[in-house]
This record gives C-alpha cells, structure tokens and sequence, in this order.
C-alpha cells in the first residue's frame, strides 16, 4: 500500500508540472532515438502597421551658404545661360534710334519707369531732335514736355546741360568713352554704360535696382555700392558677356522676381536660387504674377525690336491712350 501510495503522488505531482523534457513533444510521444526534437515555435507576434510617411512638398535645393568660389562662378554663369534661353529677345527697354536719343532717356529714366519714358520723349524728339536744338531750347518748354517723367526741373536741367555739353566738347556727337560720358551732366557711370552697350556694343554692367536686387538675392555679391557690385559681379564673367547679362538679369527682374512678390513658383531658375520661398511657391499663384509678355501684357516699348514681338510680347500705348 506505502508503495502505491507513493507511485499515485508521483503522478499528480508529474501531471501538475505537464510533460518534461524527456517526453518530446505535446503529442506525447518520445523522439526517435538519435534525433532531436523539433523546436517549438514561438507565436508570430504581429507589429502594428508602420505609420504612412507624411508627404511633403519637393524642396528646391539651395547652394550652400560656404559656397565656394568655383562653384559660385559655375552657378552664376548657368544662371546667365538659363536666362538666355528664357529672354533670348532681351533688350534695353527704351525707345531710341541714335546715341543722343539713348542718352537724354537714360537720363529721364531716373526715378520712373522706362514706359513713361517712352511715352514722353516722342514729343520732346520731335522738337528737339539734335543736340543742337535741345540745348537752345526754352527750359520752361522743356520743362512741360517732360513733366510726366517726374523731377521735371532737374531732369531739364540735365539734358539741357548735357547737349550744350555735346555741341561745345564733342561737336554735336555723343562720346563713346567712359570717361567722357560721365563728364556730362546727369551722366553717371550707369548711363555711360547702357550707352556704351547698347549704342556704341562696348561692353558694360548696368547696375540698376533690377540688377542690384537679384545678384544680391543670388549672392553673387553682398556688396551695396553700385560701383563694388559692378565690379564684384561683372569678374565672374567673360567681358563679352557684360552687356547681355544686364539685360537679362533687369529683365528677370521686371518680369518674375520682383521686388516685392517675387513670383517663385514660376521661376524657371528656382533651383539655382538662394532666395527661393521669399515669394509666392505655389505655381498657379505664382503665374498670376507675372507681368510683361511673360503675363500677357504690353511692354515698356513702344517701338520694340521684332523679335519682342515674334516671343508674344506687344507694344506698350503712346502717353493719353487709355
């Protein structure tokens, strides 16, 4: 009896710990000599469903701010090159058929628009088309045809100044050397430079606010002064190129990347521009923006070249026209 009593013990205490080691698997038979049971495997334990990635909006790349100089030389002059192909009709933006013509706007254009400017010297052409006329002209008459332009006094100051300069230092014709042009009056180095360009195809920087705005904005330069930004700009391109890249460069930013809203969005050299997001980014916004032909409007020219036209872009109206 002690001995059945203890065999009974024995097997509730094994049937309360469950089977051992010794008797394999949970189907309660042993393993084949000379073979390992199989491993029991674990419960696939199932991960929660990772959370979807947020989309966001493409991020334009920017130069770095250690920018180093070869590199800002390849940026710059790829810059010059995409806007050529974008303003492949890019010119000066006042109307003029000689160098006395393009001197005296250039001077007018001071403090207005090159539109005004245009508007207004017909008139004044069409009394005074030499400078021999002009600098015998009635200062107060003068004064009349040129009120639209703004600082009308002082403007006629200057081109009357500057035609008496002609007709008594240079005979009557318009100089084709810097310094000689910045001795007349109203005739600073930004003058002689669009004269020198675009009159006389020697080449020059024209460092206007267009320009000084957008090679800042592109940090091409952080200089402020127009004659160091000239200088800081124009040793990152060939000489030959000077003339053209201010055309394009003022027309970029009359049409796109202006002063205010730049119109990012649209901006075809975003992804080269430091600047990009101080503007409008989103592209339907951002064309609503646009101004000139690149928005369907008339130009700054009365008179433009034929390849204006040819590109989409239309005459500007003549002063009183609506």
């Amino acid at each position: 009896m002690g001995g059945d009593e203890e065999r009974a013990k024995a097997v509730k205490k094994a049937a309360a710990e469950g089977p051992s080691a010794s008797e394999g698997t949970s189907t309660g038979r042993r393993p084949a000599a000379g073979r390992k049971a199989a491993p029991v495997k674990k419960a696939a334990v199932r991960k929660a469903p990772a959370k979807a990635a947020v989309q966001k909006a493409p991020v334009k790349t920017a130069p770095p701010k250690d920018e180093s100089r070869t590199a800002l030389v390849r940026r710059a002059r790829r810059i010059n090159r995409e806007l050529s192909e974008i303003y492949p009709y890019a010119h000066p933006e006042l109307d003029f058929e000689n160098p006395f013509q393009l001197v005296v706007a250039t001077v007018l254009s001071a403090q207005t628009t090159d539109l005004r400017v245009n508007q207004t010297t017909p008139g004044l052409f069409s009394r005074y088309p030499t400078p021999e006329d002009l600098a015998a002209a009635d200062p107060e008459d003068v004064e009349e045809i040129l009120r639209p332009t703004g600082f009308f006094r002082a403007k006629t100051r200057s081109v009357i100044g500057l035609s008496k300069a002609l007709v008594e230092q240079f005979d009557g014709e318009v100089p084709g050397r810097l310094e000689d042009l910045v001795k007349l009056p109203g005739v600073g180095r930004k003058t002689a430079f669009v004269v020198l360009g675009n009159a006389f195809g020697r080449p020059g920087i024209t460092v206007d606010t267009h320009f000084q705005r957008l090679v800042r904005r592109w940090r091409w330069t952080q200089e402020t002064e127009p004659d160091k930004i000239e200088a800081a700009v124009g040793s990152l391109f060939p000489k030959s190129e000077w003339t053209m890249l201010s055309h394009h460069v003022i027309f970029h930013g009359r049409r796109i990347c202006h002063a205010r809203k730049p119109a990012c969005g649209a901006c075809p050299i975003a992804p080269l521009c430091p600047a990009y997001g101080e503007g409008e980014t989103d592209p339907e916004k951002a064309k609503k923006l646009l101004k000139y032909e690149k928005g369907g409007f008339p130009g700054q020219r009365l008179n433009p070249p034929q390849a204006y036209l040819d590109a989409g872009g239309r005459p500007a109206p003549p002063l009183g026209a609506g």
